[in-house]
C-alpha cells in the first residue's frame, strides 16, 4: 500500500508532525529492506524530541519523509507546520556565497525582496551569535560557526513567505547535527541551540547516537528499535536535575544496549 503526506489546516493544531502506522520498505521481492514499520510518534508545537537507536535503524528515514525527501510505504504522516527545514550533519553551505548569502537563499528561492531578506538573514545572524559576520564565506568560518550559519538558514526556511503556512507552527529536522564537531564545541552549540529553541518556539525533531546529548536537549527521548524501526520507548527528560539527568542517560543507555544486543542475537 502506498501512502502519503498529508497537509492540514488546523488551528490550532494539536501536532507539529505525527506519523500514523507508518512503514518504509526500501527494494522489492528478495532484496526489500524493511527500515521503518508501524511508527507511531507525535511532536506538539514547540517541543524539542530527540531519537536514539543503533545506526540503520531508520532514525534519518524518518526525518527525510517528514522533510518530503521520500515517501512512506505505509501509514500516513500528518503535518500541520510551515515547510520544515534540514540541519545536516555536515553544512553543507554554498561556498561562493556569504554567511549572509546562504541564510539568504531559501527567502530568495521564495520570492522574498532584497531589503526584506537582507534584513531577515541580519537578524538570524545575530540570533545565532554571528552579527558582523555575514560578509565572511564559509571557508574562512570554523565549523561551528559554519553549522550556526546552517542553522539560520534553516530557521529561514521554515518561515512561511506565501501565506499558505500562516498560523501553523515551524519545524526543524537535525541530522546530528554536532557530531563532526570537537567536544567543546559541541558542547557550546547544544547550549545555544536550546537558547534559540527557546527563543524562537520553533518545534525539533533531532537525531542523535549520544544519549548524553539527547537527554540534555530533547524534553521527550524516543528510543527506535533496530531495523525495522519501531518505536521502542519514550522517556520525559524535560527540567530534570543534573543528578536525575544522570540517571536517565543510564536508563536509556541500557535500554539501547538490550536493543542491540536483541537484534545481534
Amino acid at each position: 500500500m502506498t501512502a502519503t503526506i498529508e497537509t492540514r489546516t488546523v488551528a490550532p493544531p494539536v501536532t507539529t508532525v505525527r506519523f500514523h502506522q507508518v512503514g518504509k520498505t526500501f527494494g522489492q521481492s528478495t532484496k526489500a529492506v524493511v527500515a521503518l514499520d508501524q511508527v507511531d510518534l507525535a511532536v506538539g508545537p514547540g517541543e524539542f524530541v530527540c531519537l536514539v537507536g543503533a545506526s540503520g535503524c531508520g532514525k534519518t528515514t524518518l526525518l527525510n519523509l517528514v522533510a518530503g525527501l521520500d515517501q512512506p510505504t505505509s501509514g500516513r504522516i500528518e503535518l500541520n507546520s510551515s515547510r520544515p527545514a534540514v540541519v545536516f550533519q555536515e553544512a553543507a553551505l554554498m561556498p561562493w556565497l556569504t554567511a549572509a548569502g546562504n541564510v539568504e537563499l531559501p527567502l530568495r528561492m521564495a520570492g522574498v525582496g532584497k531589503a526584506a531578506r537582507r534584513a531577515t538573514a541580519a537578524e538570524l545572524l545575530e540570533l545565532v551569535r554571528l552579527a558582523g559576520l555575514g560578509d565572511k564565506r564559509p571557508h574562512e568560518l570554523s565549523g561551528g560557526m559554519r553549522q550556526r550559519v546552517a542553522l539560520a538558514r534553516a530557521l529561514a526556511s521554515t518561515t512561511d513567505h506565501t501565506g499558505a503556512g500562516a498560523g501553523k507552527p515551524s519545524l526543524l529536522l537535525m541530522d546530528e547535527p554536532f557530531s563532526a564537531l570537537d567536544a567543546i564545541t559541541r558542547d557550546v552549540l547544544q547550549g545555544e541551540l536550546l537558547r534559540i529553541w527557546r527563543a524562537t518556539g520553533t518545534a525539533i525533531l533531532f537525531v542523535t547516537h549520544d544519549v548524553r546529548e539527547a537527554v540534555r536537549l530533547g524534553q521527550r527521548v524516543v528510543l527506535l528499535s533496530s531495523r525495522p524501526g519501531r518505536v521502542v520507548r519514550e522517556w520525559n527528560v524535560d527540567g530534570l536535575t543534573d543528578g536525575a539527568e544522570a540517571a536517565a542517560v543510564d536508563e536509556v543507555n541500557a535500554a539501547l544496549r538490550t536493543v542491540i544486543s536483541s537484534h545481534a542475537a
